[in-house]
């Protein structure tokens, strides 16, 4: 044991005879030095537990969510069964191996009298865990928050170094976590489950994920991917693939916008079907009308408008742009995918919006940012790369339009929840209530929240995503940014307010401003977009300080 201290405490992993002579010599120091329980009490304090976990304190804590003073035999048991062989015998790599061992110790333990029969029978028949409590990848968590976005970790780094180096540590891992906003995130979730059941104790099963990512650098600062890990390990925010509902729309305008389209762009005969393969089609929805202009389209998620524009833009040229946009699955080249029928994960969606948060610009997610081996080199370092995904001015206007949805389209139930800031963002919602979902931002934190069942079903009746979604992402929100000041987009070039005729969708005249009196159909002149030079033109979004100006006709 002495040895081996010396060994673990201050000599490298070189395999030479100097070094062994060297640990020979050191041993030997120690055991003049100290006695053998203070020997046994550093020993204990710095052995390797498995699962990155390095003294009895931090296994004990991560494998039971207690303080070593607090194990009972049967975990004190396992503790001690693992140090002979911590990388092959702990409960997640081998229960079996794991059980036997213990079992082993706690045999040895009774034949010494240490317990009693009674004792060792009630502690054989002890479960041993499934998986550890906590995972060791970030000391930072010993409250046992975060486990969704350790285990993700996990997984990266299994992939990026291997199981077993990663198992037998050593590793100094550099995350992009933040505790506070992953605990805002975890009980956002919860509360808003909880309000749920309520309502209807049906969706007991119930369950939801969130993503919190910086969009300037593509760090994910918070992840929620279950209501339980302990139940479930299964990660809904980066391993469910759903329908994605509205919320698949805004990828389409910024496609329409690419290509020329401007927010003030009529959309006409929304009431005519598509001729598909399999026959006409003609969407229902909440908000049909037989024309729209882009950004009404969008702020009351018209879906005849959404499917009418896909057809302009073209599927391939919405699927190119999702692609560009982040969303690495597989999309359907058919129709419907308007209306978000493409199955995408969390994590993909909430990146896609990250471009109009960041002046067009995308940044891969990540959730490492630095890597070190045990003397301290650096043996992985993240890059921060940024890729043009659509024009800034096309990532201006898409903020402006999705502004208008949390001012005062589907998402108004943000505002409704408290959170003040300017932010931009859409909802979205399946066949049947089978999936609710809102992607939102503002210029500095980006948040995507999904709600659903594991096996697709109705949430509830009525189960919009602004009306089950949106008050977790608000809540959440509300915490992550408090103390933040208001701020919101500079214009870009090529940009300038212009009033455009809503009849119309071109620019407005005399004729709009000063109209003869009825029929009144014409509806009202927005100073709201045009085109400058072959460009699309703005006005700031309503959320800003500055008001959109209206004008009767």
């Amino acid at each position: 044991m002495t040895q081996q201290l010396a060994r673990a405490a201050q000599l490298s992993r070189t395999r030479t005879y100097e070094r062994k002579m060297r640990e020979v010599l050191l041993a030997a120091t120690l055991e003049e030095r100290y006695s053998k329980d203070q020997i046994l009490e550093h020993y204990l304090n710095t052995v390797y537990f498995g699962e990155g976990y390095y003294g009895v304190e931090a296994a004990a804590r991560g494998y039971f969510g207690k303080s070593a003073s607090g194990l009972n035999s049967a975990e004190g048991a396992l503790l001690a069964a693992l140090v002979r062989s911590p990388s092959r015998d702990t409960p997640c790599v081998s229960p079996t191996r794991a059980l036997s061992r213990r079992n082993l110790v706690l045999r040895l333990m009774r034949q010494q009298g240490r317990i009693s029969d009674e004792a060792y029978e009630t502690a054989q028949r002890t479960h041993i865990p499934g998986r550890s409590h906590q995972t060791a990848l970030s000391a930072s968590t010993t409250d046992g928050t975060g486990m969704y976005f350790q285990e993700e970790l996990r997984r990266q780094l299994f992939s990026m170094f291997g199981a077993e180096r990663v198992l037998r540590g050593g590793l100094r891992v550099y995350t992009t976590y933040d505790p506070a906003m992953q605990r805002a995130a975890e009980q956002a979730i919860a509360t808003r489950i909880a309000q749920i059941i309520k309502i209807r104790p049906r969706a007991r099963d119930l369950q939801a994920s969130l993503v919190a990512m910086d969009p300037g650098s593509g760090d994910v600062l918070a992840l929620v991917g279950g209501r339980d890990f302990s139940a479930s390990s299964f990660n809904r925010a980066t391993q469910a693939r759903r329908q994605a509902g509205s919320a698949f729309k805004p990828i389409i305008y910024a496609a329409a916008l690419e290509r020329g389209y401007a927010p003030g762009s009529m959309l006409r005969g929304l009431d005519t079907p598509i001729q598909d393969v399999g026959g006409a089609w003609l969407p229902g929805g909440e908000h049909e009308r037989s024309e729209y202009t882009l950004r009404r389209a969008l702020k009351v998620s018209s879906n005849r408008a959404a499917a009418q524009l896909l057809q302009q833009v073209g599927v391939s040229t919405a699927v190119y742009y999702a692609h560009r946009l982040g969303i690495d699955s597989e999309l359907p080249m058919v129709p419907s995918l308007a209306l978000g029928t493409g199955e995408v994960t969390l994590l993909e969606l909430t990146t896609a919006y990250s471009a109009f948060a960041n002046q067009g610009m995308v940044a891969p997610p990540r959730l490492i940012r630095r890597v070190e081996d045990l003397s301290g080199t650096a043996i992985y370092i993240a890059p921060e790369t940024h890729a043009r995904a659509i024009s800034p001015a096309t990532a201006y206007l898409m903020s402006s339009m999705l502004s208008d949805v949390v001012s005062s389209g589907t998402a108004t139930g943000a505002r409704a929840a408290g959170f003040r800031l300017p932010a931009a963002g859409k909802t979205g919602t399946t066949d049947d209530y089978a999936d609710a979902w809102f992607v939102g931002y503002t210029p500095h934190l980006i948040a995507g929240v999904w709600f659903g069942l594991d096996h697709p079903a109705p949430i509830m009746r009525g189960g919009f995503g602004g009306v089950v979604a949106v008050p977790a992402w608000a809540q959440f929100m509300r915490k992550a940014t408090e103390g933040a000041k208001p701020d919101w987009y500079a214009m870009p070039e090529g940009i300038e307010k212009v009033a455009i005729c809503r009849l119309s969708g071109a620019r407005a005249t005399e004729a709009c401003r000063n109209p003869p009196p009825p029929p009144p159909t014409f509806g009202d002149v927005l100073v709201s977009i045009g085109v400058v030079d072959g460009q699309s033109a703005e006005v700031q979004p309503s959320t800003l300080p500055t008001p959109v100006v209206r004008q009767r006709r």
